[in-house]
């Protein structure tokens, strides 16, 4: 953890005065003890405007979040999954309509429980409809790649016909991660770290924490009886496994609200950040776009689905500052990063926080959105 002097805190410099009422509504939760500190983000094409860290990393040892401090991001990895298997479409060596068993040929014999054959497609992959089972813990513990995870969801019966039902789908975010290896000829961790995060200058975004780094992990945290106690991340994302561990698709990313901010920031350009394609307006476009049509998803009232991440259709709730199409995903732990293509507004929250009755709807996230949002246009 980072020692910082006493009284002092490595604060970012972006939180002017016309933006302390976002600090304002941040720190509120952390008086109210709902999260012991939080760094948050929200940026425009031009560039950061808004910019904080709040409260502590660790309330035992007294040390404060600071603009560097790493999270354990959980399921804000899915976008970067979805990212690099757009960017292999966007250079005609995949498409997202190919079924995945074309990569993978161990799915090639997929079955629903009654024996009829199940083929689903990269894009069910993507949008959560394939109806692919899990692994068990056991299973995902023994795994060391996701290559190890693919024949135990080649063994067990699809749970629906792809495309009819929209479930929650690690495996098949699983199953992404080693269609980007087979295509691509190199492992998942290291395309994403050539093909994303050293050229976005994500230095601190990785599935293996090195021993700076994880001087710098915020301590996890859950609410019992009204009181923050510490709370060890799901051990198969532990980083303290090192590189015994899967470096998972779905979920297994660490990072900093600076490093996604600039993930985000590339999509809200249309793929480029700086003077760098990564992907192009169209692979954007179709991530951002309704994939699931009418179907019932999570994880929270008016959301559809996009490629990889969620898709605000009816904005309302925790999402009632943000716009219809607004794109992006949460993670377990309560960390946010979406992307607001109509307003131009990247919102970035990490806190660590387990045991919300659900992450994406906590008034944490509705009320720091809806902040930066009122700043940026103030009511009439």
């Amino acid at each position: 953890m980072i020692r910082a002097r006493a009284g002092a805190r490595r604060a970012p410099s972006a939180a002017g005065p016309g933006m302390r009422a976002v600090s304002r509504a941040i720190q509120a939760h952390i008086d109210a003890k709902e999260v012991s500190g939080a760094v948050a983000l929200a940026a425009t094409p031009g560039g950061v405007i808004y910019f904080d860290a709040l409260g502590l990393a660790d309330i035992a040892r007294n040390i404060p979040m600071s603009g560097d401090t790493i999270f354990w991001i959980a399921s804000m990895t899915k976008p970067v999954t979805a990212c690099a298997i757009m960017m292999l479409q966007d250079e005609g060596r995949l498409s997202i309509s190919d079924p995945a068993s074309k990569y993978l040929p161990e799915l090639a014999n997929l079955r629903a429980a009654g024996g009829n054959p199940c083929k689903p497609s990269i894009k069910h992959l993507l949008t959560h409809t394939s109806g692919m089972a899990e692994a068990t813990e056991e299973e995902f513990r023994a795994a060391r790649a996701p290559a190890d995870l693919i024949p135990h969801y080649a063994s067990k019966p699809v749970q629906f016909e792809p495309g009819t039902r929209w479930q929650y789908c690690q495996s098949g975010i699983i199953s992404l991660g080693r269609i980007v290896e087979v295509v691509s000829g190199r492992p998942f961790q290291e395309f994403l770290s050539e093909r994303l995060f050293e050229p976005l200058g994500m230095k601190d975004t990785t599935f293996y924490p090195d021993k700076a780094q994880r001087a710098r992990i915020a301590v996890s945290y859950k609410l019992a009886d009204g009181k923050l106690e510490e709370n060890r991340v799901y051990s198969v994302y532990d980083y303290k496994l090192g590189k015994d561990r899967v470096p998972a698709p779905n979920a297994g990313l660490y990072s900093t609200a600076p490093d996604y901010g600039r993930f985000c920031r590339m999509l809200l350009n249309a793929g480029r950040f700086g003077r760098r394609q990564y992907l192009t307006p169209s692979a954007v476009a179709a991530m951002s776009t309704l994939q699931t049509g009418t179907l019932k998803t999570g994880f929270t009232e008016g959301n559809g689905w996009g490629l990889g991440c969620g898709l605000v259709r009816h904005p309302q709730g925790p999402t009632a500052a943000l716009s219809p199409g607004t794109f992006g995903h949460g993670g377990a732990y309560g960390t946010q990063g979406w992307i607001d293509p109509v307003k131009q507004v990247v919102y970035v929250l990490m806190v660590q926080r387990t045991n919300y009755p659900n992450g994406d709807a906590s008034d944490l996230r509705r009320n720091f959105q809806a902040a930066v949002a009122e700043t940026l246009n103030p009511a009439s």
